[in-house]
């Protein structure tokens, strides 16, 4: 048998993923994603209030924070054709495009850079040619030598102090390592501004929804009052500090996200040819000027591309059998009808069966269940969703800024617009869309502004808040674009309570194993793509591709036994 490198855990991501890459020389031939903890809050949900479901389904994850919560809300507003005020759905958008604005500054700069940054090489920079550099691409103020010459000392002191702190256990001087010295030093500068700068943004939710994370939502609006002349609502004070950190968003984006992005990217472009494998992209659509039922106000609109074809969007119907199911047959779960049958989510099963090796153990069994996550698939297509699908389908349907921000990423770098469907392309799309976002959250803030001072001040319908009106059986799917893609939760309620629930989250969909045809997720049919590793022992070519989905598989994953005590230890060899 040919050599399969096992990378378990992969780092530097939220919760536990293994990848198994079976080799071909010193070609990826064969990739398999694996969960490898399960998740059961569905089950958890079953039999509680709907309007309670949002604070359990939240806690589904820490990391994306927010998105859980709202797509719960949203489920039970579905069912229940539940309404809410102009304002409550701005503050809404607000709240989620300062978790975009904020998710993917952080990875990019903390979880996703240093596949691409030799943190050690920094040593080796000249503080005034690294504050060339950095005047040569921005007009970002901190870029003078002596603040480069402070960030190298205190890089100095790490390594000087026999360990590198937040920067240990990394591949420092591999080869795949392409940045002259200033450039490293650029980007590890930025590195600890951005640890600096994500304190003041997350703010934003704690002004909205109380805390960060996990702010306060309510079925029917948002849980903030407005009333300028209270201490304890939104008031003039309140909004001001809201404009300061819109402000602050931009600024880095503009000043030192993107121009850092067009930078390291320069220096990889032969990554603008591998790390796609699916070719086909899906959107569930977000952030609406008039409503989840308009989806012509949203910004970013539903659909799927199929094989690259950016001249057709294939509509997507999240309420219909026929196109969303999931499948189990290489999962450890169990399904009625059996394994190798599928399951739209309003009759989702979370049926536990592990049948696997107990760890630790050296390979996964790949010719039966090897992954906690299910394979979802729409009309039978293995979909990737994420930032490059939303920046595709936003390209092809006709935004001007997407189209410009694309184009002019396509000239700087003199790459071919091929390189879009790639592990460049993937890191790329995140960049430009959290510049398309953060400009809009200005929009937002200014008509939420608009409404006020026109004395509209609603921001929650209690039209529905009593039970007893709803009807005795309803369903309702709760869906919105979180930053790592297509989230939707299906809730199905009788006589008040809920009946069944099932989220499918973006790694769920980018990160699941085979199907019972043996189409790869997104994650497996990426590293097939045009993948050799350098050296099997650091295969950071691995890391490159994975971290480019941003994995956040904690949304997949959870496992106590009815006691609360912890089923599974990881131990680390």
């Amino acid at each position: 048998m040919s050599e399969r490198v096992v990378v378990d855990p992969i780092t530097r991501i939220e919760g536990h993923l293994r990848i198994e890459a079976q080799m071909d020389g010193d070609r990826i031939e064969k990739a398999y994603s694996a969960g490898t903890m399960v998740r059961g809050i569905e089950i958890i949900l079953r039999g509680r209030d709907p309007r309670d479901a949002w604070a359990f389904a939240q806690r589904i994850c820490g990391v994306c924070t927010l998105v859980h919560g709202l797509a719960s809300i949203r489920s039970v507003e579905n069912a229940l054709d539940y309404p809410i005020p102009p304002n409550a759905q701005l503050i809404r958008n607000l709240m989620s495009g300062a978790q975009y604005v904020h998710d993917h500054v952080m990875h990019f700069y903390h979880l996703h850079a240093l596949d691409w940054v030799d943190v050690v090489s920094a040593l080796k920079a000249d503080p005034a040619a690294t504050s060339t550099l950095a005047q040569s691409i921005s007009s970002y103020p901190k870029s003078s030598p002596g603040y480069f010459s402070d960030m190298q000392k205190k890089l100095k002191n790490f390594v000087e102090g026999g360990q590198l702190g937040i920067f240990a256990n990394g591949y420092w001087g591999h080869p795949a390592y392409k940045l002259p010295p200033e450039a490293n030093l650029m980007a590890v500068a930025h590195y600890l501004e951005a640890l600096s700068w994500q304190r003041d943004v997350a703010k934003l939710h704690a002004i909205f929804g109380g805390k960060n994370p996990h702010p306060n939502f309510v079925v029917g609006g948002v849980a903030c009052p407005i009333d300028l002349n209270s201490d304890s609502a939104i008031n003039a004070k309140r909004l001001a500090q809201v404009q300061e950190i819109i402000n602050k968003m931009q600024v880095f984006v503009d000043q030192v996200y993107i121009p850092d992005l067009l930078a390291i990217a320069s220096y990889y472009k032969d990554w603008g040819s591998r790390g796609e494998g699916l070719g086909n992209f899906m959107t569930f659509g977000d952030f609406p000027e008039k409503g989840m039922d308009d989806p012509s106000s949203f910004l970013i609109p539903s659909g799927a591309i199929l094989n690259r074809d950016l001249s057709t969007i294939h509509e997507v119907d999240l309420n219909n059998a026929d196109e969303i199911q999931e499948y189990v047959s290489h999962s450890w779960y169990d399904y009625d009808g059996g394994k190798n049958n599928g399951l739209h989510p309003y009759d989702g099963e979370t049926n536990l069966n592990y049948s696997g090796p107990q760890p630790p153990y050296e390979q996964l069994d790949v010719e039966q269940s090897y992954s906690w996550l299910k394979s979802p698939r729409w009309k039978g297509h293995a979909m990737e969703v994420g930032p490059l699908a939303r920046v595709l389908m936003l390209y092809a349907s006709g935004n001007a800024q997407a189209q410009e921000l694309v184009n002019m990423t396509l000239s700087t770098l003199d790459v071919p617009v091929d390189a879009l469907f790639s592990t460049l392309g993937r890191t790329a799309a995140r960049g430009l869309e959290t510049k398309i976002i953060g400009d809009m959250m200005q929009t937002w803030y200014n008509n939420l502004v608009a409404n006020i001072k026109a004395g509209d001040t609603k921001t929650h319908n209690e039209t529905l808040w009593d039970p007893s009106t709803w009807p005795r059986q309803a369903r309702g799917v709760g869906f919105m674009e979180a930053p790592r893609g297509g989230l939707a939760h299906w809730i199905v309620i009788e006589d008040g309570i809920i009946k069944n629930y099932q989220a499918v989250v973006p790694s769920t969909w980018n990160a699941g194993p085979r199907d019972q045809n043996g189409q790869p997720g997104a994650y497996e049919a990426a590293l097939q793509d045009n993948h050799t590793l350098h050296d099997v022992k650091q295969p950071i070519e691995i890391l490159r591709t994975i971290h480019s989905f941003d994995p956040c598989i904690a949304c997949a994953v959870h496992v106590t036994d009815p006691d609360g005590e912890e089923l599974i230890k990881v131990k680390v060899r």
